[in-house]
Order: C-alpha cells, then sequence, then structure tokens
C-alpha cells in the first residue's frame, strides 16, 4: 500500500511537471507570436484630369416673349458654332433645358414700375470634353461673344468648370503596391530599432482613395492619394 501510494505522488507531480512546461511553452509562444507593429503607408500621384464639363447659361431679358423666343435660339446657335470653330464637334455640346421667369408672377415681385424688363431667360449649353487644353483656350476666347450681345455664365458660379480625373483604376494596383511598400520601410525602422526583424503581414486593410484639386488656380491638376495600415509580425 505504502509503495502504491508513492507511486501515485510520483506520477501526480510528472503530471504537474509536464503540464507547467506545455502551459509556458504556450504562453511563451502566445507572446512569441503576439508581437506586432502597426503602421502605415502613403501614396501620391499628381495626375491631369481627362475629362471637363462647362456648364454655361444664356441669359436673356426682354418683354414680348416671341421675341425673346427668337432671340434665344439665335445665341444658342452662335454659342454652338463659336464651339465648332474652336475645333469641338457636335458630341461634346449639348443643349439644355430653358426657363422664363414672369417678373409679375412673382407674389414678392416688389414694384413693377422700377422693372425695365418683365421676362428673364436662361437656357443651358454644356460643353462635355476630353481634351482639357482646348477648353482652356476656348474659356479665354468665349469673351469674344460679349461683342455680339451675349450673355454667358457657368450655371455653377462656385466652380464654372468640372474638371474629373477617370483613371483611377489604372493607377489603383501600382498605389497600393507603393503604400504597401512605404509601410513595410516604416515597420524595418521600426525593428531596427527594436532589435527585431520584420515577419510576415498580420494584417493589412487599405484606405480610400481621395481625389483632390492641387491647389485653388488649377484645379486641372489633381493629387490622388491613399493610404494603407498594415500590420507585421516582428521577429527575434
Amino acid at each position: 500500500m505504502e509503495n502504491t501510494g508513492w507511486l501515485k505522488a510520483v506520477l501526480v507531480s510528472v503530471a504537474l511537471v509536464i503540464a507547467g512546461y506545455f502551459v509556458g511553452n504556450m504562453h511563451q509562444n502566445g507572446i512569441k507570436y503576439n508581437r506586432h507593429v502597426e503602421v502605415k503607408g502613403l501614396s501620391e500621384r499628381e495626375v491631369k484630369a481627362d475629362l471637363a464639363v462647362w456648364p454655361i447659361q444664356i441669359t436673356l431679358t426682354g418683354n414680348d416673349l416671341k421675341l425673346l423666343k427668337t432671340d434665344i435660339e439665335q445665341q444658342k446657335q452662335q454659342v454652338q458654332e463659336f464651339f465648332l470653330k474652336q475645333g469641338f464637334v457636335e458630341d461634346e455640346l449639348s443643349m439644355g433645358s430653358t426657363n422664363i421667369d414672369d417678373a409679375r408672377a412673382q407674389m414678392y415681385g416688389g414694384n413693377m414700375q422700377n422693372r425695365q424688363f418683365r421676362y428673364i431667360v436662361k437656357t443651358e449649353f454644356t460643353v462635355r470634353t476630353g481634351n482639357i487644353d482646348k477648353l482652356q483656350t476656348a474659356l479665354a476666347e468665349s469673351l469674344s461673344l460679349i461683342s455680339k450681345g451675349i450673355l454667358i455664365g457657368s450655371k455653377n458660379t462656385w466652380r464654372p468648370i468640372e474638371f474629373i480625373y477617370t483613371k483611377l483604376n489604372e493607377i489603383k494596383p501600382s498605389m497600393i503596391e507603393e503604400a504597401t511598400m512605404n509601410a513595410r520601410e516604416v515597420a524595418e525602422k521600426f525593428a531596427k530599432d527594436s532589435n527585431s526583424k520584420v515577419g510576415k503581414i498580420k494584417n493589412a486593410r487599405q484606405g480610400l482613395f481621395t481625389i483632390n484639386d492641387r491647389d485653388q488656380n488649377s484645379p486641372h491638376i489633381k493629387i490622388v492619394r491613399v493610404v494603407s495600415t498594415v500590420d507585421y509580425f516582428l521577429q527575434d
């Protein structure tokens, strides 16, 4: 009986030692494989817009609707001829809707005796092109329409011409690669300072691509930007 009790005690002790070894080893491995660093990598590109949209508004005033209708049709034709002479094709030009405001129909129109014209006619004309340089030349030359008595202005006063970059999908792969490489450089610098080495990627998150004007004076030049967040394992 005494021998049996002694044997049981030895077996229990051995079991505790083995269990302690595995628990300690698991804890050590857990710490080892849980060492990681989170870094961010940036990629920026300066690109030129490849699409421009210029929403133009032609404005006329008068008191005779029949005459206004004739005048607005003539001016729309003159504006179209102007852009055709600038080298645009008809597919790049489109006529929009025409709106007529009657001052007498306004409930809060004020004193009609002080109003010279009863009707205000506004019609839309849109230029949509991929030739940015040609559009900027036409913008400068458009002042010549004033000498013909044609009053044009942009429908969107805060952004007369909208410049768009449409080729984002073509540069996405290389920008993501660049952002990831930049992130790894940051991780390697961190690992070097901590006497470690960069291991495999634990987790990676791609940020949103943003496209903004380079500055207010050159909206046709865009800055494309993306930030990727990457977790790297650290090794001794």
